[in-house]
């Protein structure tokens, strides 16, 4: 089994700002991590630096106006930008946003090259993920939508994609740009669009024309742990991809879903993650793995670590490495997180079962009709 993890140091070059939740020293620390812990020596693995993605490449998906905004606040022209969803707040304006738009997405794209090719079976984007841009405007710290990027290359070879999103917050920009498009499903695991952003993410939520049935969405309640978490994964996963069968799953792995990530309110620990990680390790024909949320930098550098070590099949020992990973708080010594819920579950677990029997009574009679095929 082949793998390739897509990476460049050139991602520091840039930065949203010192106040701003999303570090991108976040991936320095999950790629010193993982040197540290000797997963870059793997004899089936290929250490891939990043290519910027083309400007035809993003007009894939993005329109031609927004991206010549995107280019100008890039170099600190400041006109008429807000209805494009840049300024101060979530989206800011800072020095190279476009070619750091370009760098994460292009990465993106690689690993989509990489996997349609048939050279890894495996690949993983730390940097991607940046699942809330629209066409038109950025949106939700995403200004490239770089999953949407790579599931239409391989939409253009013919390949039928699941994209399966874990993060906290819904994957809307995805599910917008595929909703009304039978040749993508989408499945959206989230915190309740009710009580976080960006609001959507209702089970409702199913597509429209052609595409009707093809997006499926999961709102968890606050709270919401690994077990609870876990009981709807694995009663939904299974059936669609059976159902569906694509030939390659794009997953958005983000880890806001964390018991002490600063922007949402999931209970999700290392021990729920891997055991996704490693459901997709077995059971995708093909894997594009993309990074996304997580904005306790620790989390998403022992996370995304793990899930390096077992898209490689590889057991790493919990005790972190002597060497120092900068920036890292010097109380975290163990990799893996105890199992953990402060909160009474029986509300979470209700939720989740109404999900499921709502898909049973609403999507499955799709299924059954053979839609998918």
């Amino acid at each position: 089994m082949k793998t390739a993890f897509v990476y460049t140091h050139r991602y520091f070059d840039y930065n949203y700002g010192a106040s701003h939740p999303l570090k991108n020293e976040r991936l320095r620390m999950t790629y010193d991590l993982c040197r540290a812990y000797g997963l870059f020596d793997l004899r089936n693995m290929t250490l891939v630096e990043t290519v910027p993605a083309l400007e035809e490449e993003i007009l894939r998906f993005h329109k031609l106006t927004y991206i010549e905004v995107l280019k100008e606040a890039s170099r600190g022209f400041l006109n008429e930008h807000f209805q494009y969803g840049l300024g101060p707040g979530d989206n800011p304006i800072f020095p190279g946003v476009w070619e750091w738009s370009l760098l994460q997405s292009g990465a993106s794209l690689q690993c989509a090259r990489l996997v349609a090719e048939k050279e890894v079976r495996i690949a993983f984007n730390i940097a991607g993920g940046l699942h809330h841009a629209h066409e038109d405007r950025a949106s939700g710290f995403c200004y490239i939508n770089d999953p949407v990027l790579a599931i239409l290359s391989l939409v253009d070879r013919g390949y039928r994609v699941l994209y399966l999103d874990v993060d906290a917050h819904h994957g809307d920009g995805v599910q917008w740009a595929f909703y009304d498009d039978p040749r993508v499903l989408t499945l959206s695991f989230h915190q309740d669009g009710r009580t976080l952003f960006p609001g959507t993410g209702s089970i409702t939520e199913m597509g429209t024309g052609r595409g009707m049935g093809f997006s499926v969405n999961i709102p968890m309640l606050a709270g919401t742990d690994d077990e609870v978490f876990w009981q709807g994964f694995i009663n939904i996963v299974p059936r669609l991809l059976e159902a569906y069968r694509p030939d390659v799953i794009v997953s958005q792995l983000g880890v806001d879903t964390f018991r002490d990530d600063p922007l949402a309110n999931l209970e999700f620990t290392t021990n729920g993650f891997c055991k996704v990680v490693s459901y997709l390790r077995k059971h995708a024909p093909a894997w594009v793995a993309l990074g996304g949320g997580g904005y306790n930098v620790d989390n998403v550098a022992r996370a995304w670590t793990l899930a390096w070590a077992v898209m490689n099949g590889v057991e790493l020992p919990d005790e972190l490495p002597e060497c120092r990973i900068p920036g890292m708080a010097p109380e975290r010594r163990r990799l893996r997180d105890p199992s953990h819920s402060s909160h009474s579950q029986v509300r979470c677990a209700q939720r989740i079962e109404e999900c499921i029997r709502y898909l049973e009574e609403n999507l499955f009679p799709i299924l059954r009709k053979g839609k998918y095929y």
